[in-house]
């Protein structure tokens, strides 16, 4: 898929999931998130720069860590910095900035202690260009940590995009598992100049209590929102269909215990 092409899947997608993003993943993505933050251990006073943040799960907690430093989140979906920027408000928050931008073009320099993604690299048409920008937005000697989802044969709801793209006429996100491949993520970080790399995987189980819970989270909560809003009535049906029988071996009751992967990787400039 075309670059551009890309980013506007992923822009609108996005747009489109927002509302229900928070409700179905985040206690689902807590384990990932706890560990990111651990790694980037914001301290009082420091200057984070986070891409792709989304509704804020890390970035509202980030902000309380910095305390009288500051948090620029940045993310290509409005409506997503939007609630950020509601929930911000709402927890009385004021050191949060947000900018509308791809994480492949960032409006810095030399400016930040720290930067973070948090599980926003595989949805991006160069990964690599993102980890070069974040490189550049940290001083010297500042701190990355980055977390992607981790193989496809470890994450049990990887059939999701081939259920998908039968049913569109392009990729939905081509190279989703491609940062989460053994040591792709720490390679691509000592080529855009990071030093003193750690990576650590976990393995982790995906709780949906019901069918329309786990068809909530893989249709309309995530990046195939856009395709899926084009589906009709028969193709909605015959796509859960096939989702919930490549899901069935991980049913536990009415609901679902689907496993997944997570690549936690740290880096510093400089």
């Amino acid at each position: 898929m075309d670059a551009k092409l890309q980013l506007f899947v992923q822009r609108r997608g996005w747009d489109l999931a927002a509302s229900e993003y928070e409700e179905s993943w985040s206690r689902q993505l807590q384990p990932s998130t706890d560990k990111l933050l651990a790694a980037a251990d914001v301290k009082a006073g420091e200057s984070v720069i986070e891409v792709a943040s989304g509704t804020g799960l890390v970035t509202l907690v980030m902000a309380e860590q910095a305390g009288d430093g500051r948090v620029l989140a940045t993310d290509i979906s409005k409506k997503m910095l939007a609630q950020l920027e509601d929930a911000a408000s709402a927890s009385g928050l004021t050191n949060i900035e947000t900018a509308a931008c791809s994480a492949e073009a960032l409006p810095t320099e030399d400016q930040f202690d720290v930067a973070v993604c948090a599980l926003g690299l595989m949805y991006m048409p160069d990964p690599g260009q993102a980890i070069a920008q974040l490189y550049r937005a940290l001083r010297p000697g500042g701190r990355a940590a980055l977390s992607v989802w981790g193989e496809r044969r470890n994450c049990g709801w990887a059939s999701l995009f081939g259920i998908v793209d039968a049913r569109v006429s392009s990729d939905v996100c081509p190279m989703f598992f491609g940062m989460g491949a053994p040591t792709a993520l720490t390679e691509s970080m000592a080529k855009h100049g990071f030093v003193e790399i750690i990576e650590e995987r976990i393995r982790i189980t995906l709780h949906f209590p019901s069918e329309e819970a786990a068809l909530s989270a893989a249709f309309v909560g995530g990046p195939v929102a856009l395709a899926y809003a084009h589906f009709d009535d028969d193709t909605k049906a015959s796509a859960h269909a096939e989702y919930l029988d490549a899901i069935a071996q991980y049913r536990s009751g009415s609901g679902y215990l689907v496993p997944g992967e997570f690549v936690i990787a740290t880096g510093r400039k400089r």
